[in-house]
């Protein structure tokens, strides 16, 4: 069974450092992209930063040079350095395996002014 655990989130002020990590099971993660994706309030899901199986990443400009994902496939672990935050990037954020559109169930990330 095919589970993805997200920890990390929380409150910070802007400026501020979080670390965003997915711990998968039950597949074979070094096979398979991995993403992060966000809702704020009122507003509709949409796509951070993905990692390609063979390391090649991709973040959405309103985040370039902010936020960094990497992998590490010893540890079945998908992280998102997520540095200067700003009130803006508020939000659940979601891990997701891109392959078979499997979702996390998401964590908070709060962004104080």
């Amino acid at each position: 069974q095919v589970q993805l655990k997200e920890s990390g989130g929380g409150l910070v002020q802007a400026g501020g450092s979080l670390t965003l990590s997915c711990t998968a099971a039950g597949l074979t993660f070094s096979s398979y992209a991995m993403g992060w994706l966000r809702q704020a309030p009122g507003r509709q899901r949409e796509f951070v930063a993905q990692i390609t199986s063979t390391g090649s990443t991709n973040v959405t400009d309103s985040v370039k040079g902010r936020f960094t994902i990497s992998r590490d496939n010893a540890k079945n672990t998908v992280t998102l350095q997520m540095n200067n935050l700003k009130p803006e990037d508020t939000g659940v954020y979601y891990c997701r395996i891109l392959a078979i559109d499997y979702w996390g169930k998401g964590i908070q990330v709060t962004v104080s002014s």
